[in-house]
C-alpha cells in the first residue's frame, strides 16, 4: 500500500513563534497567539457540529413531515375529500418540499466544510494528536442482506429468550420508566422487539383485552420512533434513545401530534388485523365442522338439506318416509333421481340401513 506524503505539504508549525517584538514579552505573545488559534479551531469546529446538528433535526422534521402526508394521503384514498383535508395536504406537501430543499442546503454546506477541514494547515496543536488510537463509534454496521427464513428464524429466537423483558417494556407507562428499562435492558432496542409489541397487540385485540392492547400500541409507537430516529440519524438505535426521550418529554405540538397520529393508526391497523384473524379461524373452524359433516360422496348434509324443495325438507324434519316417497312420486323423475343421489352422498339418506330396518320389520 502507498503512502500519500503530500499531506504534509502544509505543516505550520511555528506560527507562534515567527514573530517577536523588543517591547513585548515573548512568552505572553506566545501564548496570546496560541489561545487565539486554538479559538478559532473551537469555532470552525462548532460550526461543524451546527451543520451536523442542523441536518439531523432537518431530516428529522423531514420525517414527520412525510409521516403526515402518507397520513393525509390514505385519509383523502379513503373518500374524505373535504375541502379543509385539502388545503392541509397541499401545505404538509409544500413543507416537505422546502424540507427536502433544507436538507441538501445543509449537506452542501457541511460537505464544504469538511473540505476546507481538509486543506486547512498542521500545527503544533494538531500535529500532536494520536493518529492510531482505537475508537468505537455509535455508527450502525451495514447489514447483510437476510433472506426472509433467516429473519423468521432471527426472530423466533430474539422473541423465545426475551419475550417476558419485552412485554414487561409494553406494559411501563411513564416515560422516564421506559428510559430507565431500556438502560438496563439495550439489547431490547430492536427491530425484534416492536414486532414482537404489534404481536401482543392483536393477540390482546383478540381476546377483547382492548385497554391492554392500547397500552402496548403506545410501547410499541414509541420502540419505532426510536428506531426511525437511529435510521434517520444513521447510528446504532442502542446509542440514541436516550435523545429520543429527551426530544418526547418536551416535544412540541407537531413532534407530538406526530405520535399521536401514528399510534392511531397503529390501533386501527391492530383492529382490523384482529378482526381479519378472528374471521379467518371462524372460517377455518366452519370447514373443520363441515368436512366432519361429509357424507360417503364428499357432500355437505346442510348444503343438500338447503337445497331441497320444502316438502323433502319436511320429510327429513318429521322423518317420514311416507312423505318423501310421496314427495319423490310427485316430482320429475329426473329432478328426483338428481335430490335422491345428492341425499345419499350426502349421508342424509341410508338405504342399505332402512332397506334392513325394513326387513327386521
Amino acid at each position: 500500500m502507498s503512502i500519500d506524503y503530500s499531506v504534509w505539504d502544509h505543516i505550520y508549525v511555528s506560527d507562534d513563534e515567527d514573530a517577536t517584538s523588543p517591547f513585548v514579552d515573548t512568552p505572553s505573545l506566545f501564548r496570546m497567539r496560541h489561545r487565539a488559534r486554538l479559538e478559532k479551531m473551537a469555532e470552525f469546529q462548532q460550526r461543524g457540529e451546527d451543520l451536523g446538528h442542523n441536518l439531523a433535526e432537518c431530516q428529522r422534521q423531514l420525517q414527520e413531515a412525510h409521516r403526515r402526508l402518507r397520513y393525509l394521503e390514505e385519509r383523502m384514498k379513503e373518500g374524505e375529500e373535504e375541502e379543509e383535508r385539502e388545503d392541509e395536504l397541499k401545505k404538509v406537501q409544500a413543507e416537505v418540499k422546502k424540507l427536502e430543499e433544507d436538507e441538501k442546503s445543509f449537506r452542501r454546506f457541511l460537505e464544504e466544510h469538511r473540505r476546507d477541514e481538509k486543506k486547512l494547515p498542521w500545527n503544533v496543536d494538531t500535529i500532536s494528536r494520536e493518529g492510531f488510537s482505537k475508537s468505537i463509534l455509535n455508527i450502525q454496521p451495514e447489514d447483510k442482506e437476510e433472506n426472509q427464513q433467516e429473519k423468521l428464524k432471527r426472530h423466533k429466537t430474539f422473541v423465545e429468550k426475551y419475550a417476558k423483558e419485552i412485554k414487561h417494556f409494553g406494559m411501563l407507562r411513564r416515560w422516564d420508566d421506559s428510559q430507565t428499562y431500556l438502560s438496563d435492558n439495550p439489547h431490547l432496542v430492536c427491530e425484534e422487539s416492536a414486532n414482537y409489541l404489534v404481536v401482543l397487540c392483536i393477540d390482546f385485540e383478540i381476546d377483547e383485552k382492548h385497554a391492554l392492547m392500547e397500552q402496548i400500541a403506545h410501547q410499541a409507537i414509541v420502540m419505532q420512533f426510536i428506531l426511525d430516529l437511529a435510521r434517520t440519524l444513521k447510528v446504532d438505535p442502542r446509542g440514541c434513545f436516550r435523545q429520543f426521550f429527551s426530544k418526547i418529554k418536551t416535544a412540541d405540538k407537531p413532534y407530538q401530534d406526530a405520535f399521536d397520529r401514528e399510534l392511531d393508526l397503529l390501533k386501527q391497523r391492530v383492529r382490523r388485523c384482529a378482526q381479519a384473524r378472528m374471521e379467518s379461524a371462524m372460517k377455518e373452524l366452519e370447514e373443520e365442522e363441515r368436512q366432519k359433516r361429509l357424507g360417503p360422496g364428499g357432500l355437505d348434509p346442510m348444503e343438500v338439506y338447503n337445497s331441497l324443495p320444502k316438502e323433502m325438507q319436511r320429510s327429513f324434519d318429521e322423518k317420514n318416509i311416507e312423505m318423501l316417497q310421496d314427495v319423490m312420486d310427485k316430482l320429475d323423475p329426473e329432478e328426483g333421481r338428481y335430490h335422491l343421489k345428492r341425499c345419499i352422498d350426502s349421508g342424509l339418506w341410508v338405504p342399505d340401513l332402512q332397506e334392513g330396518e325394513d326387513d327386521e320389520d
